[in-house]
């Protein structure tokens, strides 16, 4: 036996130290996007051109939930997302076949159009996030050193991707002097196809020399800038006019970039790295910094990596407290045991305990259940039962011995009156949790580990309990001193049975004492904050930033400054790294990604400890109101699960843009006096200006100047056109032709700008061809939900619930005069609680059918399953007053306790019930066997209670499980009470038992 125990202790601890580890659970994002440009399209031509035709492609794949899309000047931005219902292992190939579609539709597409890119990577996580920064370093240099260490991150195990953020692409720019160009003669065609042959690679063949075939090969292509300005062209009169003569060559960074980054106020670029699916998160980020140190010695002086985010860490930290927490629950527990039940009986129970968490430990390995919070708050949750079922057959073995009966047949009875409502009492438990564990969707996945460890954990308790505590019984405890008679003799039991025998001969002044109780806690529940999932306790937030939609990257960066320097002022913050033109990568699961938009940036920010970040907001959001007020700015904190955007959305769909902004305005102004709403916007945002040139066909026919000419004309003028490709090593740098400087950066240079006339051979000034210049604005997007326009209007709640602001501006929301064809509908928490309440709906009845017909299959009658359930609402009494005393909301983890409390009420009554069948048989009164199973009940039940309420104690401190600890400890130490007083008085009541004096 020894040996058997210590080779299943080595397993268990070899697979905990085997086991994969994250903070939180994964869960996969069911989100493809799809994204196609249209250079030069406004938002309407993109909506209406290609943004149609994908969405409609994407429309005929089968388990869509919603198709959404947003249109802006020259791209077009589709989101795919699949139904709760596909499962994560059908999602790989639901992206292959979206694929397929894709590429079907690519030919319905407009000239200039796509082609479109499906990426389906959209939820990959980089849980190692660094930025890598060289105060003297340019951006090439950087570039060049990140790839160095892509290339040697990629070899270390368990690492997946390596992705890169924030890299400048570099251009070779040609800029011509206008009057230069002009004078020779030069037309635009003439450069681009010079350059473009220049430097093109084209097959030359080969040639048989004697018994060899070689390939031929040609020399002039560009191998330097010099070769570039050195290249002739053929101007007026054949007159060869060196390139060099006529532009400067310079190579630089695509301007204006597309995004920025910087950290501490220092330039740099971002490298991310993931880990594989099922990996150990802290061995794998062990490596990478291993394999980093291994590569400081060729790493340039100067530069520096930074972490922004570094999952290893922050995983070792959140388990390191939680295990430490735990461990601690768990000596608690044994330490109470070995005080009240004796120490013999106490190791038994423990032994019991501990193999069934190493059992577990090995089933979680088998079934690749990683290590993370929820998995490790199943066995907290779970913690309870399993001490239970060993104390209820340890309990009657010693009552037997204590009755004079030998060790063996104590043995066989105990585990033959137990075994059975002990079973039915863990299935029931179990099946509590199907719904959470088994709910479709982000919820449904993210809690799954929850239900899968606790059935592990609760089936091996319940085996344990009946094979080897019997056996450990029989082995370590010792004889009583001796045959005492009757046990339940002593003071305290004979106390107990007058106070039972009180309660039920008052049994209407109980019940409706009862009644006014239930009817108390829940008005005081409804009191309760209830947060579904709450704020995470990471050392970071997150600040997004908007300026006026259309406002220039380097303006945003600007801005971005300013806040940066502020923010770093402050002596809680250890960091802040800024993203500009887009969100991060997503580095924690719960982060929102924010799409490419020149006017938006997001500041990261570190602080020295989590519980500093909720002052440090309020300072922020009065430094932005005070300092930004024409901004958009949104503060968001991490949460512990799905993330939702924002609280308190209104969703507008209908056909013209007009309206739904006329509708926007109505729901911004109602919200803005309820002054329980921040961060007030809608997803549209503002209309941006244009300059609309009116081209003159007439003009433009009589010059030889098409509409084309005349766009390629200020593309070039303003922006530059791609004209060639400069070769360097694995790299293709485009190059770039435009106008220097001094003539390009201004609107008041539009007069001056020259158009090439095919017909006259020569420049003409554009002003020509272009009759007025006109202002105007449009939509600077145009989003739209399954093919229909659609726009949100957004909030979050100042204090309090998101529900609360919800009911308070309902009436008025719900009053604005919709017109026909236009439908108004509620979003934000409000449609992600919708959807996962849907789901429990499917699940909860099918799992409380099932749980109740399981226990009138165990004691085939209808009315002692009815006593049982009748004693679930008892918990509300003392999950009420254990997060009232708390000051704790009613959230996801408090969810999940109040279902392990009701399995822990339920396998209590379970098994009282059976004891006074079993009390029955041997043929006892009604009221005697009532009593006398109470009594016999109370001290397992109790020391069950008590060991897993002081065993919470550590975790009440710690702010994810703080809310569930609380929920147990008052539920078990107010319910469990209530519980061994009202079954009994119910059972009276229902099987209409009377007492005979004696």
């Amino acid at each position: 036996m020894c040996l058997i125990f210590s080779f299943l202790i080595a397993l268990g601890i070899t697979s905990y130290q085997n086991l994969g580890r994250l903070s939180y659970p994964d869960f996969t994002i069911k989100i493809a996007l799809i994204s196609t440009s249209y250079p030069g399209a406004s938002p309407q031509e993109v909506e209406e051109e290609v943004t149609d035709i994908v969405e409609e492609a994407a429309q005929s794949l089968g388990g869509i939930d919603n198709v959404k899309s947003t249109s802006q000047s020259g791209l077009s931005m589709v989101f795919v997302e699949l139904k709760d219902s596909v499962h994560s292992r059908q999602v790989p190939q639901a992206w292959d076949e979206l694929r397929r579609k894709i590429s079907d539709a690519q030919k319905r597409l407009p000239p200039g159009a796509g082609p479109s890119i499906v990426n389906d990577d959209f939820g990959d996580v980089y849980g190692i996030f660094f930025a890598i920064t060289g105060e003297d370093y340019s951006y090439k240099e950087l570039r060049k050193y990140a790839r160095t260490l892509k290339k040697e991150l990629l070899l270390v195990p368990e690492v997946a991707k390596v992705d890169f953020w924030g890299l400048q692409r570099e251009a070779i720019y040609v800029e011509f002097d206008r009057a230069k160009m002009s004078q020779i003669g030069v037309s635009p065609g003439q450069i681009y196809q010079t350059i473009s042959l220049q430097n093109a690679v084209e097959p030359m063949g080969k040639v048989k020399i004697g018994t060899e075939y070689i390939p031929l090969r040609s020399s002039g292509s560009f191998s330097c800038i010099d070769s570039i300005e050195n290249l002739y062209l053929s101007g007026k009169k054949e007159k060869l006019v060196r390139l060099g003569d006529i532009a400067s060559v310079s190579r630089g960074y695509i301007d204006p970039p597309e995004s920025l980054l910087r950290f501490n106020g220092k330039k740099g670029i971002g490298i991310g790295i993931s880990a594989e699916a099922g990996s150990n998160v802290v061995r794998m980020g062990n490596a990478v910094i291993k394999r980093l140190k291994e590569l400081e010695k060729i790493q340039p002086a100067g530069i520096e990596l930074h972490k922004i985010s570094f999952q290893a860490e922050n995983v070792t930290e959140s388990l390191d407290t939680f295990i430490e927490n735990f461990v601690e629950a768990i000596a608690i527990v044994v330490f109470l045991l070995l005080l009240f039940m004796g120490w013999r009986a106490g190791l038994i129970i423990a032994s019991v305990l501990i193999l069934s968490i190493l059992g577990t430990f090995i089933g979680m390995l088998v079934l690749k259940i990683d290590l993370q919070l929820i998995s490790l708050g199943a066995l907290i949750i779970a913690l309870g039962v399993l001490v239970d079922n060993a104390i209820v057959v340890v309990d009657v073995f010693m009552v037997k011995r204590e009755k004079g009966i030998d060790k063996e047949t104590a043995a066989i009875e105990s585990v033959q009156e137990t075994q059975i409502p002990l079973l039915g009492a863990t299935l029931v438990a179990i099946l509590a949790f199907v719904p959470v564990g088994f709910n479709p969707g982000n919820v449904g996945e993210f809690c799954r580990s929850l239900f899968d460890v606790m059935a592990i954990s609760l089936f091996l308790s319940w085996i344990l309990a009946i094979t080897l505590a019997p056996i450990l019984c029989i082995h370590f405890l010792k004889n009583p001193p001796k045959t005492m008679g009757n046990p339940y003799e002593t003071s305290g039991y004979r106390k107990y049975r007058r106070f039972l025998h009180a309660i039920i001969q008052n049994k209407a002044i109980t019940l409706v004492f009862l009644t006014l109780l239930i009817g108390i806690s829940l008005y005081g529940f409804e009191r309760i904050p209830r947060f579904f999932f709450s704020e995470s306790t990471r050392n970071q937030f997150y600040i997004d930033y908007w300026r006026s939609q259309g406002s220039h990257i380097d303006e945003t960066s600007e801005d971005m400054k300013k806040i940066e320097a502020y923010l770093l002022s402050q002596p809680e913050i250890r960091s802040v790294t800024s993203f500009i033109g887009q969100g991060a990568l997503r580095f924690v699961l719960s982060y929102n990604f924010q799409l490419p938009n020149t006017s938006f940036g997001q500041l990261l920010v570190e602080v020295q400890d989590y519980r500093q970040i909720h002052d440090l907001i309020a300072r922020a959001e009065k430094y932005l109101k005070d300092n930004f007020p024409d901004s958009d700015p949104k503060i968001n904190r991490f949460q512990e699960g799905p993330p939702v955007e924002y609280s308190v959305e209104i969703r507008f769909r209908g056909p013209d843009p007009k309206i739904l902004y006329s509708l926007a305005e109505q729901a911004k102004k109602v919200l803005y006096e309820s002054q329980g709403a921040k961060t007030i916007r809608d997803d549209w945002r503002q209309s941006v200006k244009l300059l609309n040139l009116k081209y003159s066909q007439v003009e433009g026919r009589f010059s030889g100047v098409t509409r084309s000419d005349v766009s390629s004309a200020l593309l070039w003028n303003f922006y530059g056109i791609t004209i060639g490709l400069y070769r360097e090593n694995e790299d293709l740098i485009p190059i770039l032709s435009r106008p220097a400087k001094e003539e390009r950066q201004s609107i008041l240079n539009l007069d001056k700008i020259q158009v090439w006339s095919n017909i006259a051979n020569t420049y003409i000034p554009i002003r020509q061809v272009v009759s007025a210049v006109d202002t105007d604005s449009e939509p600077g997007m145009i989003k739209r939900r399954n093919r229909v326009r659609s726009l949100m209007v957004q909030c979050n709640h100042i204090v309090g619930q998101a529900s609360t602001l919800r009911d308070r501006i309902l009436e008025k929301i719900e009053s604005i005069d919709i017109p026909p064809g236009y439908s108004l509908e509620w979003a934000g928490e409000h449609e992600e609680s919708k959807k996962g309440q849907a789901g429990l709906k499917k699940v909860f009845p099918v799992c409380l059918f099932g749980m109740f017909l399981l226990v009138v299959m165990m004691f085939n009658s209808i009315r002692q399953p009815l006593i049982i359930f009748l004693t679930i609402p008892l918990a509300f009494v003392g999950v009420t007053a254990g997060l009232l005393s708390f000051s704790l909301p009613f959230g996801f983890m408090a969810i999940l306790g109040f279902l392990g409390l009701t399995g822990m009420l339920v396998k209590n009554a379970i098994v009282l019930l059976d004891q006074i069948n079993l009390d029955l048989q041997l043929g006892k009164k009604p009221y005697d066997a009532v009593l006398d199973a109470s009594v016999s009940r109370l001290r397992p039940v109790t020391m069950a209670a008590g060991t897993t309420i002081l065993g919470m104690l550590p975790l009440i401190w710690h702010p994810f499980f703080a809310a569930m600890a609380a929920t147990l400890m008052g539920g078990l130490l107010i319910a469990t009470g209530l519980t061994l007083c009202i079954v009994p008085l119910l059972y009276v009541v229902f099987f209409r038992v009377h007492f005979t004096r004696q």
